[in-house]
């Protein structure tokens, strides 16, 4: 007398087979849905078209013969903004973007001391390598680059 199919090894081991491979493919894509990397803008349109105001942003700093020095003491920021053409020292919007972790982004509203040195603490301890933008409040023009904390010395933001 012949075992019925489900007491045999041949019919389970068919069906494990891909069942093994729909239990790894729910796995993976609950992993996968929950740990998503934001490398790419989802309005990459709109900033595209940005960045055509931010050249024009960019040229107009390089007009007023404006340039900035970032340097680092302790856990205070010091900006150190070359005036050029400008008649006073504005109130500036410094905005830290991290590279690959969106939600460690930050700004800050400063102002210059007597001498045009602007000092902050950041809110959090910042480290590796971020892209630093400086704007007047009117954000007429820009100042930007890529600094990589902490800081030995001074480095020069070039646009």
């Amino acid at each position: 007398m012949e075992k019925p199919w489900y007491k045999q090894f041949w019919p389970w081991f068919l069906i494990i087979l891909p069942g093994t491979v729909v239990v790894w493919t729910i796995i993976t894509v609950i992993i996968f849905s929950q740990n998503s990397v934001d490398l790419v803008t989802e309005d990459y349109y709109k900033k595209g078209k940005g960045i055509n105001i931010d050249l024009s942003k960019v040229n107009k700093a390089k007009e007023l013969g404006l340039s900035a020095l970032i340097d680092q003491k302790e856990q205070q920021m010091v900006l150190t903004l070359k005036q050029g053409s400008l008649s006073h020292f504005p109130a500036l919007k410094v905005m830290y973007a991290h590279r690959t972790l969106p939600d460690q982004d930050f700004e800050m509203l400063v102002t210059a001391d007597a001498q045009g040195i602007y000092r902050f603490t950041p809110e959090a301890d910042i480290s590796g390598p971020w892209f630093v933008e400086v704007t007047p409040h009117d954000e007429a023009w820009l100042i930007q680059g890529r600094v990589s904390f902490p800081l030995e010395q001074a480095i020069p933001l070039a646009n």
